[in-house]
């Protein structure tokens, strides 16, 4: 069993900052990539940002040098800094990790329960 589990989502205004997290917990023996995707109301789900393994970062263009993602590998964590937020950047927030369980187990992808971000006056 693996779970992953979210925290930091809120209320904002625009301008303003928040930290999100997803640690993920249970039979886990290697993590390939961690990352963050959000879906909005009556719109698809979207890679907001992804980091690899070996720390490489790719993040969606509208998000790009405002968010900053980042992991703390001893806890298996991910993190989302996601500071100067729009509007527009109101969304459920979910962490996805693409990871093994076990030794010659396939690479699975595991998802957080989704967190709400809103930013409004």
């Amino acid at each position: 069993q693996v779970q992953l589990v979210e925290s930091g989502g809120g209320l904002v205004e625009p301008g303003g900052s928040l930290r999100l997290s997803c640690s993920a917990s249970g039979s886990i023996f290697s993590i390939r990539d961690m990352g963050w995707y959000r879906q909005a109301p009556r719109k698809q789900r979207e890679l907001v940002a992804v980091i690899t393994s070996g720390g490489g970062t790719n993040y969606l263009d509208s998000v790009k040098g405002r968010f900053t993602i980042s992991t703390d590998n001893a806890k298996n964590t991910v993190y989302l800094q996601m500071n100067s937020l729009k509007p527009e950047d109101t969304a459920v927030y979910y962490c996805n990790v693409d990871l093994q369980r076990f030794r010659g187990d396939y690479t699975g992808a595991y998802w957080g329960q989704g967190t709400q971000v809103t930013v409004s006056s």
